[in-house]
């Protein structure tokens, strides 16, 4: 019997336009003889539209919708899904397809938990813990999980004393060093510094993006990546490797000028990638994660691993190196997207488990 598949994406996040094209491929390799599939498109003004069920391929995710969509205040959508939830067609399942800040973070996954409707991808708190950079690394830390050294501001405590934040990173972290939006991903906002003068540019150009930002030591390593797929049994994929053309792995890179080779397998010896399994299987279960990550790494001329992150939403394109992984792994892109919903029925199965009054 067919699945009743609701696809939201878009959203009010400065990673709309990655959303977008992650919606696009997924609408567009999903079978139809499996899946009724639904669009619910979210503006970056932030109303939802709901769309018409879809028959075939589709060249654009946002003309649609508006042409034959139904409009609806953000206010209004819980309880639209909600009657849905209750009538004869409802939603099987819902796959978020959105990228940072107001989808990816926790937000969208707490209203699909109070509908109770089934959803793919990681929980309230692993998707929340996993877009705060800052939060994700205490955790690893307490998992002792090694990494680079960082430290992180808020913009009320840079702006009462610029000079003391920028000694902190000069005397905690030294150059080169990393300056990022604590919440965002798809690498916006993101600078290198190599001295005061860069680093005073990077400050500003990352509060420009969240209250919060965090400064990581620069190292000399290669970038290593795994994806990582399951629920309480999770499973790692064959390693990827990023090598930049450019200085380092930037929005430009990864989404416009296609400055970036990706290598997978990654070559590294058989112990570096076991280890690096181990790794990821432990930052998945210490983030109480489900569904999916891509789990990523330095890793150093000597052997030495360090997490850098996880994306509890990577970019998921068929050209994105999440699904990449799965498909040298043996699994391909449809099939990767048949699995993700199973696991959210799953993970949907077993919460119906848990007794809630006395």
């Amino acid at each position: 019997m067919k699945k009743k598949l609701g696809l939201l994406y878009g959203g009010k996040s400065a990673e709309h336009h990655v959303s977008l094209q992650t919606a696009l491929a997924v609408i567009n390799a999903l079978e139809h003889d499996k899946f009724d599939i639904h669009p619910i498109y979210i503006a970056e003004n932030g109303e939802w539209i709901k769309g018409p069920l879809l028959n075939g391929k589709v060249e654009s995710v946002t003309s649609l919708q508006f042409s034959h969509g139904e409009a609806l205040p953000p206010t209004a959508l819980a309880p639209t899904l909600f009657q849905a939830e209750q009538s004869e067609g409802s939603f099987d399942v819902i796959f978020p397809l959105l990228h940072g800040p107001n989808g990816e973070d926790g937000t969208v996954q707490g209203l699909l938990e109070l509908l109770n409707l089934p959803y793919v991808g990681n929980g309230v708190l692993a998707s929340s813990a996993g877009m705060d950079k800052v939060i994700m690394k205490n955790i690893f830390a307490q998992a002792g999980l090694p990494q680079v050294n960082y430290v992180w501001f808020i913009r009320s405590e840079w702006e009462h004393n610029r000079e003391k934040a920028y000694g902190v990173v000069e005397e905690e972290l030294g150059y080169p060093c990393f300056v990022k939006p604590a919440n965002l991903g798809s690498s916006v906002g993101i600078s290198k510094c190599s001295n005061r003068e860069e680093l005073e540019r990077a400050f500003k150009e990352a509060f420009q993006f969240d209250r919060k930002i965090i400064i990581e030591q620069g190292i000399e390593a290669r970038e290593i990546e795994l994806g990582v797929l399951g629920n309480d049994k999770p499973q790692c994929s064959v390693a990827g490797e990023i090598i930049p053309k450019v200085e380092f792995y930037d929005y430009k890179a990864k989404y416009e000028d296609g400055n970036t080779a990706l290598i997978i397998p990654a070559e590294i010896a058989e112990d570096e990638y076991a280890m690096l399994q181990e790794l990821a299987l432990r930052a998945f279960k210490a983030l109480d994660c489900s569904g999916l990550v891509r789990a990523d790494f330095f890793l150093t001329k000597d052997g030495q691993a360090y997490i850098n992150e996880v994306n509890t939403m990577p970019g998921f394109t068929p050209f994105s190196m999440f699904p990449l992984l799965w498909k040298h792994t043996g699994v391909d892109y449809p099939q990767l997207i048949e699995r993700l919903v199973e696991l959210g029925l799953e993970r949907h199965e077993e919460k119906q488990k848990i007794k809630y009054s006395f």
